[in-house]
C-alpha cells in the first residue's frame, strides 16, 4: 500500500520524528562526507566498487535467512576465475592477435557490442557488474589501440559500444535485484569517466536511457528465455545457492525435484545443481558457454552419478573447464565456511580444456592442460561411477556389520555388563565385544549379548536374560516398520547379521578428512561389528595393504560421498568400483604383505594409543608414518613402474583404468592374482 504522506506529515510525533530524522541524516552526511548541499566533498565515493554493495547486503542479513536461501557473495578475485577461462582471457588473445590490424580490430570492437550475459542466480549482481567492467576495460584497450594518438574525430561519446542492457539477471528477493540495478549503472559511470580520463575528454551518459534486464523471479520456476532468448545470449554465469539435499525447505525440495522430474536418485541432490539441469536444458543447439561456482559435493560421491549422466546423455554437456576445490572467501561479515569448485560447460565440446590445481585450497591455482574433463574434475573423460552390488575385481565381498534393531537392550557398557553379570552369571558366555565407529576409532568399550546361538533350554534358566528378549519382542511389535515387525518372532537374532567365524577386516563408515588415510584393522571373531561399520571377511594381508594404501585413499576421497565434512565410505560406491592391481607379480603381492605387516607392527608398538591417536596427523608416530609410506610405494609399484608424483596422477591413472575395462563392453575382468595372498 503506497504512503499517505499527508496523513504522515499531519501526526505531531511524526513531524518530531521528521525533526529528529533530519539530524539524524546531517549527522549521517557529516559521517559519509558527502555535503547535503551541493559542493565536492573530500572523499571520493566514485571509486568505491559496486561489488561492495553485496557484501554490505549479505552481512545485514539475518543469518538463519541467508543460509536458508543459500546466498554467498563472492570476492572479485573468485569471479574473475570463472570470467578469465570462460571468455576473458579468449577475448585478450583475440585482441593481441588483431591488434596490428585496424580493419579487424573495428571487427573485434563490434563483436565485443554483441556479447550478452546472463546470471540466473545474481543476488547483488556483482558478477554481471564485474564482467560489464572488465568489457570495458578491454574496450579502452581496443580504442586506445584505434586511437593510438590520443586525438579523436569525433565525439568520445560516440567510442564506447558496450552498453548495461546486454546484461540479464533473475534474482528471488526483490531488493537485491534494485541493489544490482543501481550498482550496474554507479559502475557503467565509473567506466565513462575512465573512458573520459583516458582521451582527456568527459563522458557521461546522462540522462540514462540503458540499463541491466534484472527480473525479479524465482528461477527455477521461470522459463530462462522469457529472459532472454537464447539465440541473443553468449555465456551464462554465477554463483548459484548453495544449499545441501538435506538442509533444504520444503519448497526448495519441490523445485529441485520439478527441474529433475523422471530423474531417479534427485532427492539427493544440493539445490545448485537444479540450475546446472536448468542451463543445460537453455543451451541445447546453440553456442553458449556456461559457469557456475558450485559447493564441491556435486564432483564427489553419489551426486555425480545421479547429476552428471543425466547432464551428459541427455543434454551433451562437455567440461570445458574446472577449478577443483578451493577454500571459498566472501567479503561479508558472516560469510559461508565451504570448499566450492567451478564447473565451466557447454553443449558443444572445445579443444582446448583446463583444469585448475591447488596443492594449498586457501592458495592459488596452476594451470593444467587436459583432454577430457571428468565431473570429478580430473582428466580421465566423462567418467561416472555408480553404485555396483559386487566388487568390480575379484576380491572379497565387503558388507555392513550387525544391526540389532533392539532398542538398546542387548548393548552394554562395560559396567553394565558387569552388573547385568552379578544377576545372570550363566549369560557370560554368550557377551561379546561391540565395535561401532566411535569404540572401534576411539578405543571405548562396549558389549553386546548375542543370543542368537544361546539353546532354548539355557535361556529360559536365564531370567534377567529373557527380561530382555521379551523387551525386544515388545519395541520390534511396537514399530511403525513392516522390516522391523516382520522379525517380531525371531527376538534373539538382529535384523542384520554378519557374524564372523574368524579374523575379519573392519573400518568404520565415516571418516574425519583431517586423516591422510581412514584405518583399517583386522578384528576377532569372538568381537561384533555394529552397522555403522563395514566388514571384510577373508581379507588377508594383501587386501589390508591395498585397502590402507594412497592409492586407494586417492580413490576414496574422489568417490565417496560425504557427511558433514567427514568422508562416507560407501562399499557400493567406493569399494566395489576400486582397481585393484591387475595381474600382480607374486613378488608384489608378497612386497604388499610384507609392508602392511610393518603397518601392523608400527601400531603394535603403542598398545595405550586408539586409532584416533595413531592416524591424527599431529600425533601419528613416525614409525607408523615410515611404515605406510613403504606400504604406499610397494602398491604404487604393483600398478606401474613409474611412481606417482601427486595424488591427482593416482586419480587419473585409476580413471583411466576404469573406463578402460567397464567400456570393454562387459568384458569380463583379468583376474587379481593377489586376492589369496
Amino acid at each position: 500500500m503506497p504512503l499517505n504522506w499527508n496523513e504522515i506529515c499531519a501526526d505531531e510525533n511524526t513531524e518530531k520524528d521528521a525533526t529528529a530524522l533530519d539530524s539524524r541524516l546531517a549527522e549521517l552526511f557529516q559521517t559519509l562526507n558527502i555535503p547535503s548541499e551541493i559542493s565536492s566533498g573530500s572523499f571520493d565515493w566514485g571509486q568505491i566498487s559496486p561489488t561492495f554493495f553485496g557484501s554490505l547486503f549479505q552481512s545485514g542479513m539475518d543469518e538463519e535467512r541467508r543460509r536458508g536461501i543459500g546466498v554467498h557473495y563472492t570476492t572479485e578475485k573468485n569471479i574473475l576465475k570463472i570470467l578469465k577461462p570462460l571468455f576473458l582471457d579468449a577475448l585478450y588473445e583475440e585482441f593481441e592477435t588483431v591488434r596490428p590490424e585496424p580493419h579487424k580490430l573495428q571487427n573485434f570492437h563490434k563483436k565485443l557490442q554483441t556479447l550478452t550475459f546472463l546470471d540466473p542466480a545474481c543476488g547483488c549482481g556483482n558478477f554481471l557488474i564485474l564482467t560489464y567492467r572488465e568489457l570495458r576495460l578491454l574496450e579502452i584497450e581496443v580504442l586506445k589501440a584505434l586511437h593510438p594518438t590520443g586525438q579523436l574525430a569525433h565525439d568520445v561519446s560516440e567510442l564506447s559500444r558496450i552498453n548495461v542492457d546486454a546484461f540479464y539477471g533473475i534474482e528471488l528477493e526483490e531488493f537485491p535485484a534494485r541493489i544490482a540495478e543501481v550498482a550496474l549503472w554507479l559502475m557503467e559511470h565509473q567506466m565513462n569517466l575512465r573512458l573520459s580520463e583516458t582521451f582527456g575528454l568527459y563522458y557521461a551518459r546522462i540522462p540514462l536511457q540503458a540499463s541491466a534486464n534484472i527480473h525479479h523471479a524465482n528461477a527455477l520456476q521461470l522459463d530462462w528465455e522469457t529472459v532472454v532468448p537464447k539465440e541473443r545470449l553468449s555465456y551464462i554465469l554465477g554463483n548459484p545457492p548453495f544449499v545441501g539435499s538435506k538442509y533444504q525447505s520444503k519448497e526448495q525440495r519441490a523445485e529441485v525435484a520439478k527441474v529433475f522430474q523422471g530423474v531417479s536418485g534427485a532427492g539427493i541432490l544440493d539445490y545448485v545443481t537444479a540450475w546446472y539441469l536448468k542451463a543445460a536444458q537453455y543451451i541445447q543447439n546453440t553456442r553458449i558457454r556456461c559457469a557456475f561456482v558450485s559447493t564441491n559435493s556435486i564432483s564427489q560421491g553419489e551426486q555425480v552419478a545421479v547429476l552428471w549422466q543425466e547432464l551428459f546423455n541427455q543434454y551433451h554437456l562437455k567440461i570445458h573447464f574446472a577449478h577443483r576445490t578451493f577454500a571459498w572467501s566472501s567479503e561479508a561479515r558472516g560469510k559461508a565456511a565451504v570448499h566450492c569448485v567451478i564447473i565451466g560447460f557447454a553443449a558443444f565440446d572445445s579443444r582446448q580444456k583446463l583444469l585448475y590445481d591447488y596443492e594449498d585450497i586457501k592458495g592459488d591455482p596452476h594451470e593444467i592442460a587436459a583432454t577430457s574433463i571428468s565431473p570429478y574434475l580430473t582428466d580421465g573423460g566423462e567418467v561416472v561411477i555408480t553404485r555396483r552390488n559386487r566388487p568390480l575385481c575379484n576380491v572379497p565381498e565387503m558388507g555392513i556389520g550387525n544391526k540389532p534393531i533392539d532398542g538398546g537392550n542387548y548393548l552394554f557398557t562395560a559396567a553394565e555388563r558387569d552388573s547385568f553379570l552379578k544377576l545372570e552369571p550363566q549369560a557370560a558366555p554368550y557377551f561379546r565385544r561391540w565395535l561401532g565407529a566411535d569404540e572401534f576409532v576411539n578405543g571405548f568399550e562396549r558389549w553386546c549379548l548375542w543370543l542368537g546361538d544361546c539353546p532354548p533350554e539355557l535361556l529360559r534358566q536365564m531370567p534377567e536374560a529373557m527380561k530382555r528378549v521379551e523387551a525386544v519382542r515388545r519395541f520390534r511389535a511396537a514399530s511403525k516398520s513392516l522390516p522391523t515387525r516382520a522379525i517380531v518372532s525371531k527376538p534373539t537374532r538382529f535384523h542384520v547379521e554378519n557374524i564372523p567365524l574368524k579374523n575379519y577386516l573392519a573400518l568404520s563408515k565415516v571418516s574425519t578428512k583431517r586423516r591422510n588415510y581412514i584405518p583399517f584393522g583386522f578384528i576377532p571373531p569372538e568381537t561384533l561389528c555394529s552397522d555403522l561399520m563395514f566388514i571384510v571377511q577373508d581379507a588377508t594381508r594383501y587386501h589390508f595393504g591395498v585397502l590402507s594404501s594412497m592409492m586407494h585413499m586417492e580413490w576414496m576421497r574422489y568417490v565417496c560421498g560425504r557427511l558433514g565434512s567427514s568422508y562416507r565410505y560407501s562399499n557400493t560406491l567406493v569399494y566395489n568400483n576400486f582397481l585393484w592391481p591387475q595381474n600382480p607379480t607374486p613378488q608384489q603381492v608378497q612386497a604388499i604383505e610384507t609392508m602392511a605387516e610393518a603397518v601392523l607392527e608400527a601400531r603394535a608398538q603403542f598398545p595405550n594409543s586408539t586409532l584416533a591417536d595413531l592416524y591424527d596427523p599431529l600425533t601419528m608416530p613416525p614409525v607408523l608414518s615410515k611404515a605406510h609410506q613403504a606400504l604406499d610405494k610397494a602398491v604404487d609399484a604393483a600398478y606401474r613402474k613409474q611412481p606417482f608424483e601427486t595424488e591427482r596422477s593416482r586419480v587419473e591413472f585409476l580413471f583411466g583404468l576404469y573406463r578402460q575395462l567397464t567400456e570393454a563392453d562387459g568384458a569380463a575382468l583379468p583376474p587379481n592374482k593377489g586376492q589369496g595372498g
